[in-house]
């Protein structure tokens, strides 16, 4: 669930150079990986036993906390003003809310591993809604590639051939339909919320915050309280929304500041690779040969619609 609540604002300067953290980037960048890539399988356990929107709710409830703990320690405040606030309540739909919920829905009827692989298509989308809406975002012939080779990936995971054959429609454009909801959110942040002087921390805190507002009053209108609540879909709750959306977020949020965006996002093609392996070793989920191949095609169309054309040597000097 790549970089699914980052918010684009400038960062405040620090006053004194950072301490490096305990941990080495690599390792941080590996458990990012992994816990993004099992919380495909926290989704399908959780709905087990709760309403996909009482999964949702869950994982905001448990990954605001967290993030309201850390902007505790932090001593960070929420950000001010109406118009910056209206224009989270929009991202946390977009980047939070609808994807979160369309995942649940959609794990009712396909796979983890299906889940996780149509997840990885959301750079695909984003190259496609790039050049509508952002005018500084030219398209490359490298880019054209990587997007025909993505959709054609897309294609082989589903076995199109086949005519879809025993692939759940619903589900699958469900999960299709959150992937696209990342990108038009991320542009709808670039465009609107750039530049506010708030913190990362503070704008994503505040964007799950509203999240969870949201799906708190949408929760009681579709579903009833269980009649009880068993332990290990809780915990896979938990598990979803203190690690996958919480510290995820933290983490996440390290790596870009220490070695930049550009390799902090290339944990986005780990993650289908590790939700696979979970939903086969841990749910004993089966995969199709034009699953595991579908996804390699998936994975290398995305990787080549995030090339960018290297500016040439002395352009911008005065």
């Amino acid at each position: 669930m790549s970089t699914v609540t980052t918010t684009a604002t400038s960062e405040p300067a620090l006053a004194a150079g950072p301490s490096r953290p305990r941990l080495d980037w690599r390792l941080r960048f590996g458990a990012l990986a992994l816990i993004w890539g099992f919380s495909f399988l926290f989704i399908k356990v959780g709905t087990q036993a709760y309403a996909p929107f009482q999964v949702t709710l869950g994982r905001l409830v448990f990954g605001t906390a967290v993030l309201a703990a850390a902007m505790a320690v932090k001593r960070q405040r929420l950000p001010r003003g109406t118009r910056t606030w209206g224009h989270l309540a929009v991202a946390a739909f977009l980047l939070n809310a609808l994807p979160f919920s369309l995942f649940a829905y959609a794990e009712l009827t396909i796979p983890s591993t299906l889940a996780g692989i149509c997840n990885a298509t959301s750079p695909l989308w984003g190259m496609v809604l790039s050049l509508v809406a952002l005018s500084e975002d030219r398209p490359t012939r490298v880019r054209f590639a990587g997007l025909g080779l993505g959709f054609i990936g897309v294609l082989t995971v589903l076995g199109a051939w086949q005519g879809f054959h025993g692939l759940d429609v619903t589900g699958t454009a469900m999960a299709l339909l959150a992937s696209l909801s990342y990108p038009v959110g991320w542009i709808y942040v670039r465009r609107t919320l750039a530049g506010t002087g708030d913190s990362h921390l503070a704008m994503t805190g505040a964007q799950l915050l509203l999240a969870t507002v949201q799906l708190a009053v949408v929760t009681p209108l579709f579903t009833s309280l269980p009649a009880h609540f068993a332990l290990l879909p809780l915990l896979a709750v938990a598990a979803l929304g203190v690690l996958g959306t919480g510290l995820a977020v933290l983490v996440q949020y390290g790596l870009v500041a220490e070695v930049g965006p550009t390799t902090a996002q290339m944990v986005t093609y780990f993650i289908p690779v590790i939700a696979a392996a979970a939903g086969v070793a841990v749910l004993g989920e089966s995969l199709r040969w034009s699953t595991p191949v579908g996804a390699v095609i998936v994975l290398a169309g995305a990787a080549l619609t995030q090339v960018r054309r290297r500016p040439r040597e002395g352009a911008g000097r005065a």
